[in-house]
């Protein structure tokens, strides 16, 4: 099934890794500078969103060259690249959402586009980060993970206690537990096998899944 990536200005830790993710038939979007991974991947976003102050003069000929459409906004503005990019691919009516490279480097950065992700109107649409190496989404009720064996999981309790939270494929297995933020009761757990799922009763769960072992 056909997604929607959008490429992020953060860190792409393994650009191999990061290469497996992109499958055929995937839409390509771009939040500003989150276009030098794209290009450094052979690919050519098709929308590339923001205030353009991270992109080269060849990456915007290049662009502009391959048929892109670009969207410029002015530099002094509310919203970040990502949440500009963010909302456009919203409003392709695309559920399943990927974003590459929103993780990593600037702390401030790594946090918000977190927590642009957490709004509860977009509780509908699957949206992950994704670089390969991590995998980082929010779920309030039922969500899957895929991986191998002796991957890390962890179950963060996102601003308040998470209740009811039950999970099955994991190596400390929960029954019915509260999570609270001020605890690292969910650091740290492992698949036991390549999928795991967990359920939540009340509250926002933040799940990240390092990848690579």
């Amino acid at each position: 099934m056909a997604r929607l990536i959008i490429f992020a200005n953060g860190i792409l830790p393994d650009l191999e890794s990061a290469r497996q993710l992109i499958q055929p038939g995937d839409s390509l979007y771009a939040a500003d500078g989150g276009t030098r991974h794209a290009l450094a991947l052979g690919l050519l976003p098709s929308v590339v969103i923001g205030d353009l102050d991270s992109l080269t003069l060849d990456d915007r000929q290049r662009l502009e060259a391959g048929g892109a459409r670009i969207q410029q906004y002015p530099r002094d503005k509310d919203k970040t690249d990502l949440e500009l990019a963010l909302e456009a691919a919203i409003q392709t009516g695309q559920d399943e959402i990927r974003i590459v490279g929103g993780l990593g480097g600037r702390l401030d950065q790594t946090l918000g586009n977190l927590s642009l992700v957490s709004d509860p109107r977009l509780s509908e649409h699957d949206i992950r980060f994704d670089d390969g190496v991590e995998e980082a989404f929010f779920t309030r009720s039922r969500c899957e993970i895929r991986g191998r064996p002796a991957e890390v999981v962890s179950l963060i309790p996102w601003g308040a206690e998470v209740t009811g939270v039950y999970t099955e494929g994991l190596r400390w297995p929960l029954h019915g537990e509260t999570l609270s933020p001020h605890k690292t009761r969910g650091i740290s757990n492992e698949l036991l096998g390549d999928t795991a799922s967990v359920i939540v009763g009340a509250g926002l769960l933040l799940i990240v899944h390092r990848c690579v072992s």
